[in-house]
């Protein structure tokens, strides 16, 4: 049997903390919560500092985790692997993949982390990819929230995987994302996908750009001058 510590990373994601309480009871202990931080590549650094080993349970504020996920079961990661990623699914598109699931992660690995726009893709040693599914991603708590959930993920995808992915499943994905049709707020991360698509082709002659995809303010701008404030919080 392991034990691994956990941390619940939140920023603005409504259901936060709800959560986090369910993460706490599948778990079995308490999750430390980080939240609010600005910037992105901080706030995944500081996760490394709020935990006691070495390796460490890390979920998105916006991951509801499968109450039958046993993590008991699971094994340390292996010489030379920074990060594991567990499946979750989507909820507006039907995809099921490591968008948003579960990580069991080393805490050295964040404190080494290069540069990338995709941040966990710039840890150093081999990232695994678990096929078991932990839980739903749900990050269609707003509008708002759907539509930069595909405004990040396709604009990232349409620039090119930095986790190595063929091309084919990248446009795969990319076409599930833009004909969203399930689930709340499925239109407006349809939307987002859509949009991300034009900003990767906008970006791709000033590559300083896709910077902005970590930018909360950048984002939230940018949403509302399309979308209007009161489509924020639904």
């Amino acid at each position: 049997m392991n034990s691994f510590d956990a941390v619940l990373l939140s920023y603005d994601e409504p259901m936060a903390t709800s959560l986090h309480s369910r993460l706490q009871r599948t778990l079995g202990g308490a999750v430390k919560r980080l939240h609010g931080v600005h910037g992105m590549r901080r706030a995944y650094r500081l996760c490394a500092e709020v935990v006691d080993h070495e390796q460490f349970f890390l979920a998105d504020g916006d991951f509801a985790i499968d109450t039958g996920f046993d993590p008991a079961s699971v094994e340390p990661l292996d010489e030379g692997a920074s990060m594991r990623v567990w499946r979750a699914v989507n909820p507006v598109n039907g995809l099921t993949y490591g968008y948003g699931g579960l990580k069991l992660i080393r805490r050295s690995a964040l404190r080494e982390m290069g540069e990338a726009v995709d941040v966990l893709a710039a840890l150093p040693g081999r990232i695994e990819f678990a096929q078991q599914t932990a839980g739903i991603t749900r990050f269609n708590q707003s509008p708002f929230h759907a539509w930069k959930a595909g405004f990040r993920e396709c604009a990232m995808l349409a620039r090119g995987s930095e986790y190595g992915m063929a091309d084919d499943d990248a446009r795969r994905r990319v076409e599930a994302w833009t004909t969203s049709h399930s689930g709340e707020f499925a239109a407006y991360a349809a939307t987002g996908a859509r949009d991300g698509v034009a900003f990767a082709r906008e970006a791709a002659c000033a590559p300083q750009r896709f910077g902005h995809l970590n930018d909360p303010a950048w984002l939230r701008a940018r949403f509302t001058t399309a979308h209007g404030d009161q489509a924020v919080a639904g």
